[in-house]
């Protein structure tokens, strides 16, 4: 999900640090759910937005060649309605280009250089490094020789479709962004909408789609009601909070470890909050850009019994995992 703290999840965490006990969660639908796993996913956010240039072919394919089990990645909808991949709403942040995806063509977006601003670092797309610094800048527009075994293609900004494409058997997970990060549904639904129209008819079941806004993850199911789902802030809240279903179709929440909240650290991602999960036949998975990665932090998650963890280091992640298992008491 997104490094920038988001208002939703202001309500959904102001309510778990009033809730003093666990709820009693309502029953999964399906008896099995194929996301409970015996140790957790690696799960390369953006491909691994730290370690690689955020969301291009370049970074899933060596994320998975690192050892990295789910590639999760965002889409947003151009001017001509076509599904590119791209964590930002904008172009400005991660590529050679500047303003909305929305008000470009796909024929632009695909001149544009997806790693102009990438440095493997924790702060990888700073603006303010030298030139030299920005290790890939220049491969997608054939400037720079690529590393070998790619293309310049491999460093422009993909398509849904080619990456669904080159990964047939890799599990996706894809976020419906929006422009407006507070109260506007209107982009949301949109591009729930378009990237509704194309996967409808797609055989895959090793994607999950989910987006903070739950409007559009109920848009999105209603037009393919046969992808798994990942809740947003509404589903989650009404599970955690209620009980009660996090709507249909979902298998996994995707929640961060904490939230602050007026100077107050609230936790979201919680060894009770994930058995409850688990009790009622969904897994969890663990987003954590605003908590900061460490191994300390993804021993703890795995101890905690998550069933996937999205990194921006799988490389290092992989590491941590090859140490350290999950503990037997775990369910899945």
């Amino acid at each position: 999900m997104s490094r920038a703290p988001f208002a939703p999840f202001a309500a959904l965490t102001l309510s778990l640090a009033l809730a003093a006990a666990s709820v009693a969660p309502a029953a999964a639908g399906a008896a099995t759910n194929p996301w409970l796993e015996k140790q957790p996913l690696n799960i390369a956010h953006q491909g691994g937005e730290d370690e690689f240039p955020s969301n291009t072919m370049f970074a899933f394919r060596s994320a998975l060649k690192a050892g990295a089990d789910m590639l999760e990645l965002d889409v947003g909808v151009t001017k001509d309605d076509q599904v590119v991949v791209m964590h930002d709403t904008t172009l400005d942040r991660t590529t050679s280009g500047k303003g909305t995806i929305a008000s470009h063509t796909l024929k632009q977006v695909e001149k544009l250089d997806g790693a102009y601003w990438f440095h493997a670092a924790d702060d990888a797309y700073r603006h303010d490094r030298s030139a030299k610094s920005y290790t890939f800048r220049g491969v997608a527009t054939g400037k720079k020789k690529a590393p070998k075994g790619f293309a310049a293609a491999d460093f422009r900004v993909p398509t849904l479709k080619a990456v669904l494409k080159a990964f047939p058997d890799t599990p996706i997970n894809i976020e419906i962004k929006g422009r407006t990060k507070a109260e506007a549904v209107d982009e949301y639904l949109q591009n729930a909408e378009v990237l509704g129209a194309l996967l409808k008819n797609n055989p895959r079941r090793d994607l999950i789609v989910v987006s903070f806004k739950q409007e559009a993850v109920d848009k999105f199911h209603e037009i393919a009601p046969k992808i798994p789902l990942a809740p947003g802030i509404g589903g989650s809240a009404d599970f955690l909070l209620g009980g009660k279903s996090p709507g249909p179709g979902v298998v996994a929440f995707q929640l961060p470890i904490t939230y602050e909240l007026n100077g107050t650290t609230l936790n979201v991602t919680t060894a009770a909050n994930v058995a409850n999960a688990h009790k009622a036949g969904y897994a969890w998975h663990t987003w954590l850009s605003d908590d900061g990665e460490s191994p300390a932090t993804w021993t703890k998650l795995i101890d905690w019994c998550v069933d996937g963890v999205m990194t921006a280091q799988p490389v290092k992640f992989e590491q941590v995992l090859e140490k350290h298992q999950r503990p037997a008491s775990c369910a899945g």
